[in-house]
């Protein structure tokens, strides 16, 4: 698996290099030291056949946040399958050969990584085929609206509604944050997802049970 770190101010100028044949996935980051040392451990596990892969780590200097980030690069970016992690994801073996062959066998759209945490409820680390992703928000990757938190949920909601969800427990990523239970997450997201889960998720999710499931 190939790697590339830029600057999040810099992404479309690197758009030439921003190009796989395979996956690519990006990892926004702010603390450099922590990013570099996620990266190698996955791009050592990506697994056979992943040589094409391409791992990106941008480091979001200004602090525009995840969904930011995420967002400009799958705008500048091409590649069939894209997918998203963070700074504190620690690779298991083949996870990302795994991960790919899951999506294709079963026909997904977005795929969720073992992540030790929501048991394939949600795809709080994922990966998507590329059609599919432009056709949720019209060339958006995440719903725009958002900061740090809550697009993956919105994005998952879509996905399990059109049943083109897939979960691959072999596959693990999973987040290594110590300070997780203790911290809060982004109010202003939170406000802004319970007010697009009364409309629908913008008429994209009808099924109530799945509306309320993170609610």
């Amino acid at each position: 698996m190939q790697t590339l770190w830029i600057e999040a101010d810099d992404v479309a100028a690197h758009t030439q290099q921003l190009v796989s044949s395979g996956a690519l996935m990006v990892m926004p980051c702010t603390d450099e030291a922590q990013a570099r040392r996620a990266m190698a451990m996955a791009s050592a596990r990506a697994g056979e056949g992943m040589q094409q892969a391409l791992l990106l780590a941008v480091h979001d200097a200004r602090r525009q946040g995840f969904v930011s980030v995420v967002n400009q690069v799958f705008k500048h970016s091409r590649s069939p399958w894209f997918g998203y992690m963070a700074q504190d994801a620690f690779a298991g073996r083949d996870w990302l050969a795994l991960a790919l062959q899951a999506l294709q066998q079963r026909q997904g759209g977005l795929l969720a990584f073992n992540d030790g945490k929501w048991r394939g409820q949600l795809a709080a680390f994922g990966l998507a085929e590329r059609a599919w992703a432009e056709s949720v928000y019209s060339g958006e990757f995440f719903f725009p609206g958002y900061r740090s938190h809550f697009a993956d949920v919105e994005l998952t909601l879509v996905a399990r509604q059109q049943g083109r969800y897939v979960y691959e427990p072999d596959s693990v990523l999973v987040e290594v944050d110590w300070d997780k239970e203790q911290s809060a997450v982004h109010a202003p997201d939170r406000s802004l997802f319970r007010t697009r889960v009364r409309q629908g998720l913008g008429g994209r999710v009808t099924d109530e049970a799945l509306l309320g499931l993170f609610a």
